[in-house]
């Protein structure tokens, strides 16, 4: 069981990239899946999260510019991050918990997580 993120890297104030986590070893069919940020000094984050029945949640920071979804047959969750600030700057996590019911920004409750993308932005 495995998650896999990719997609970060360099991008200006105002630019877009779109993070990938990939799974192996599972599908996410009966999975909610989060992504948090690590950003310097700072604690985790949560930034959004999609439940196994593609209900959505974002944090208040990502709001109206992140977008998160799902394509199962890819067994990968994807995270469009568009408008990109400095703030945003940080190693991108996602992570995955069994069971149905609404996703949550509460990392304990997700078991496998991945190692990690970062995303730079630069004003």
């Amino acid at each position: 069981v495995q998650l896999v993120e990719s997609g970060g890297g360099l991008v200006q104030a105002g630019g877009s990239l779109r993070l990938s986590c990939a799974a192996s070893g599972f599908t996410f069919d009966d999975y909610a899946v989060g992504w948090f940020r690590l950003a310097p000094g700072e604690g985790r984050e949560g930034i959004s999260c999609i439940s196994s029945d593609g209900s959505t949640d974002y944090g208040d920071s990502v709001k109206g510019r992140f977008t998160i979804s799902s394509d199962k047959e890819k067994h990968t969750v994807y995270l469009q991050m568009n408008n990109l600030r400095p703030e945003d700057t940080g190693v991108y996590y996602c992570a995955a918990a069994v069971g149905p019911g609404m996703c949550n920004f509460y990392g304990s409750e997700y078991p496998t997580w991945g190692r990690g993308t970062r995303v730079t932005v630069s004003s």
